[in-house]
């Protein structure tokens, strides 16, 4: 079982950026496939990114694809999302989510952060 906290979210001005961390807890870290999800109020949560096992294969969303990164540390257990070039339409909360095998929808994951508040203003 993986339990999952978020941070680095909050408000930053168009065209600024944010670092989120997703700190996980569990032996078997490096086992999941970690990704991003988001939701803005009043929408449906919706897939951002995600990383493979060992970081080797990552998908984005074509809404952010080329402003952000996903990276991971799996000896420290941790997950990363870079946020540039941040837009108004990029407000949301912000979740890390773990899985066993890449996916690109919240059905295909098992487990949940509680969420990061991003607001981006213009």
């Amino acid at each position: 079982q993986v339990q999952l906290v978020e941070s680095g979210g909050g408000l930053v001005q168009a065209g600024g950026s944010l670092r989120l961390s997703c700190a996980a807890s569990g032996r078997t870290f490096s086992s999941y496939v970690m990704g991003w999800f988001r939701q803005a109020p009043g929408k449906e949560r919706e897939f951002v990114g995600a990383i493979s096992w060992i970081g080797g294969s990552k998908v984005y969303a074509d809404s952010v694809k080329g402003r952000f990164t996903i990276a991971r540390d799996n000896a420290e257990k941790m997950v990363y999302l870079q946020m540039n070039s941040l837009k108004p339409e990029d407000t949301a909360v912000y979740y890390c989510a773990a899985t066993t095998n890449m996916a690109t929808t919240t059905a295909g994951y098992m487990y949940w952060g509680q969420g990061t508040q991003v607001t981006v203003s213009s």
